[in-house]
């Protein structure tokens, strides 16, 4: 199939792992790192979208104090004493609010070219206010792959086209 014929519902994770907003940053990072996932949409009770986490506002969460070597004297003590133990850090308090989403209907070329204009790795999948999915990068990357001719070396790591 061609990638202009394809929806973001052909190649998104249908009912993606999510977390709540109010459970502990430690809790996502156990999260991400088991089952091998960079984005996690946070939902309400009743699945409704509140945001998403990545493993880069986790970086940027976990990393103040490691930041705190580089910087001078006072502003290192100041850093330090703002570091909080990754358990009493909410999800809430660093995922991204205003998330940009799409519609299971949508194109999968507008929503590659959504990731590439804003610069974003996942784009979670929304159908009347409810999260059904998400689509990232690799999806799509999948995807264009698929509708190329390939042909495999005689080394299995090894591709023509």
């Amino acid at each position: 199939m061609e990638v202009s014929l394809m929806f973001v519902r052909d190649v998104m994770s249908a009912a993606p792992l999510t977390i709540d907003p109010e459970a502990p940053l430690e809790t996502a990072v156990a999260i991400m790192r088991e089952r091998g996932v960079r984005h996690l949409p946070v939902v309400d009770a009743d699945d409704r979208l509140v945001g998403i986490v990545t493993d880069r506002d986790l970086r940027s969460a976990m990393f103040g104090d490691v930041l705190a070597d580089y910087l001078p004297g006072e502003s290192a003590r100041r850093l330090r004493a703002l570091a909080t133990p990754l358990n009493d850090v909410r999800i809430g308090q660093v995922m991204t609010w205003q998330v940009v989403t799409v519609g299971p209907e949508a194109p999968l070329a507008q929503a590659a070219a959504i990731m590439a204009e804003r610069r974003i790795g996942s784009l979670p999948v929304v159908d009347h206010a409810r999260l059904v999915g998400i689509v990232t990068e690799r999806d799509v990357f999948k995807a264009l792959a698929a509708t190329l001719p390939c042909v495999r070396g005689e080394d299995p790591d090894t591709y023509f086209w």
